[in-house]
């Protein structure tokens, strides 16, 4: 029977609205397409949504659109350069001080750290890397010859997305218990309730009001994860 220090122990955060302030992809598209680009694929994906058979009532296939129209045909060594940027903005301006204070005591304790994020690999990975967590779960835009495709390599990482793609990483089955770890999940939207649901401890920065069975409110006056009531 293993112990419990032999278990595999994860903090799995999604990023905007937990570790970051606010959304950060509409930003992001503003500098890669600028402003007046932007505001014409907004009102195209606005006005043409319908007849391109796109419900704007559905998150995953408008966000579909925009990195499309936005992405298509750039080079990836752009993106890359203007994500490093962006990462080092957000890393200043944009970090919610509780959220970062929770995840380095994670780290300190030695536990594996991931983002589980609908928000792009561009900038993610390299703030990743700044804060030290073991890996990236987020939008991948697909690439060939060095040009976006305008694609995703995977569906949008949100809700069930999460867990399947959290589960994969994890190494364990897509359905049922998980096996010799113990899961730490933050989140703070409707998107997030999958990545809570199958954790040991779930946290939450939304609403109070739409805040999941089983998870606890994250404030500045938590108590560390340690110490914390597991979730159901």
């Amino acid at each position: 029977r293993l112990t419990e220090l032999s278990r595999r122990k994860v903090a799995a955060f999604d990023f905007d609205g937990t570790l970051s302030r606010s959304d950060t992809l509409i930003p992001f598209l503003l500098r890669v397409t600028g402003r007046s680009r932007f505001a014409q694929i907004a009102a195209e994906v606005g006005v043409s949504g319908l007849r391109r058979n796109v419900d704007l009532r559905d998150r995953d296939a408008v966000k579909a659109e925009m990195i499309h129209r936005s992405m298509c045909g750039r080079r990836e060594q752009d993106l890359q350069r203007l994500g490093n940027l962006y990462a080092r903005d957000l890393l200043v301006n944009e970090l919610n001080p509780t959220v970062l204070q929770r995840l380095e005591q994670h780290r300190e304790a030695g536990h594996e750290l991931l983002f589980v994020s609908a928000s792009l690999i561009y900038y993610l990975e390299p703030l990743a890397q700044e804060l030290g967590m073991t890996a990236v779960i987020a939008v991948e835009p697909s690439v060939e010859y060095g040009l976006l495709t305008g694609q995703m390599e995977f569906p949008n990482v949100r809700a069930e997305q999460k867990a399947l793609r959290l589960r994969a990483w994890l190494g364990q089955p897509a359905l049922g218990p998980m096996k010799n770890l113990e899961l730490w999940s933050y989140g703070n939207s409707s998107g997030d309730h999958a990545l809570l649901a199958m954790a040991d401890h779930a946290y939450w920065l939304g609403k109070s009001s739409k805040m999941p069975k089983g998870a606890i409110m994250m404030s500045p006056s938590a108590a560390p994860f340690d110490t914390a009531e597991p979730a159901l």
